[in-house]
């Protein structure tokens, strides 16, 4: 007869927060499944965002990058809390953390689901539609785990659908040739299949009442989380000023123009602002060229905005990293600057979301 695995007692600082967390599981899987929202981002040991500090108890560090955790920080007593498993009470100091995250927690469920619907939006991006047996709450910007049991695959894939729709979710997927779960979507994965969601996972979603300028910087399928927090923000009926920028090769990269166009008359003040870094001799582009970080640098600048100013940044690497220093010259604070990564995930073929908020 098999015996329960151990307990043991997490408590977090400054705030005191106490949990409990099973041998074999990691200290964020227990956060997650209590609600407790911690910062988080790829929950594989790569982004660094769940980065603490071990003040006491024993405990056994899963495979993790030393890009995320080097040596020297490891030596020192940092942790990653989604590689931590414990083997005693635990004693953590939260080295980075955001109240609003933590008063805002949804505690993380799987849900069944059918594919309704694939829909392709250029040559390499496609619609995703499920349906969920059971209702999904999560805030605009966030992600689940999106898992295809026929396939035994998993990625990580942010709602491109506003919060108020729970049983219907959307997706903006870029597809990739040797892609595990993307390459499922021109022919393997049909109408009909099962799908499961687990979540919500993601700080990088849309905070509410703030009154200055909010900038949307995407990439690919970046557009995913942003058009979710779009359509939020104008489903709330909030009036700010909003700037969206979207990086992509060519006009023939370009999608949702009209549904933005849409959306946009439904704002006071709306901007969508795409730039393409290699507009084709067909295109008969007359918009902004280059990197798009380039052109939000500029853009803010002549703006000049100021006030209570945010940003979401949703994208590849190095875009982001490009992009966080520009928007803190431009007078966003760097605790008002949230972002998601998509990243190379361990051992798998094609980027995954992977990193959260600030």
């Amino acid at each position: 007869m098999s015996s329960s695995p151990a307990v043991h007692t997490v408590r977090f600082e400054p705030f005191g927060i106490e949990m409990e967390v099973e041998e074999g599981e990691t200290v964020l899987d227990a956060a997650f499944r209590q609600g407790i929202a911690l910062m988080h981002g790829c929950k594989e040991g790569q982004c660094a965002s769940c980065k603490s500090l071990l003040l006491e108890g024993d405990i056994e560090l899963l495979k993790y990058s030393t890009f995320a955790l080097p040596d020297y920080e490891s030596e020192a007593g940092q942790i990653l809390l989604c590689r931590t498993e414990a083997y005693s009470d635990l004693s953590i100091e939260l080295l980075s953390y955001d109240e609003e995250l933590l008063s805002r927690s949804i505690p993380v469920k799987s849900h069944a689901g059918t594919v309704t619907r694939i829909t392709p939006l250029t040559h390499d991006i496609r619609l995703l539609e499920i349906e969920l047996e059971t209702p999904l709450k999560f805030w605009a910007g966030q992600y689940v785990d999106l898992t295809i049991p026929e396939h035994n695959v998993t990625r990580a894939y942010s709602m491109a659908n506003a919060p108020s729709e729970q049983h219907k979710l959307q997706f903006i997927i870029k597809k990739y040739p040797d892609g595990a779960f993307s390459a499922l979507l021109d022919g393997d994965l049909t109408v009909g299949a099962k799908v499961s969601a687990k979540g919500p996972y993601g700080g990088c979603f849309r905070r509410e009442g703030r009154d200055g300028a909010m900038v949307l910087v995407g990439g690919g399928s970046g557009m995913s989380p942003l058009w979710s927090i779009l359509n939020d923000l104008v489903e709330s009926g909030e009036q700010r000023p909003v700037r969206f920028f979207y990086g992509a090769r060519t006009r023939a990269d370009l999608f949702l123009l009209d549904e933005l166009a849409s959306l946009g008359a439904k704002l006071n003040d709306f901007k969508f602002i795409p730039a393409l870094s290699d507009a084709a001799p067909g295109d008969e582009w007359t918009g902004e060229t280059g990197l798009v970080t380039d052109v939000v640098a500029q853009t803010l600048k002549e703006e000049g905005f100021s006030g209570n100013m945010d940003a979401y940044s949703c994208g590849p690497p190095p875009m982001i990293d490009a992009v966080l220093p520009l928007l803190q010259v431009a007078g966003i604070e760097p605790t008002s600057i949230y972002f998601d990564k998509f990243t190379q995930p361990m051992s798998r073929e094609e980027p995954s979301l992977a990193t959260g908020a600030n």
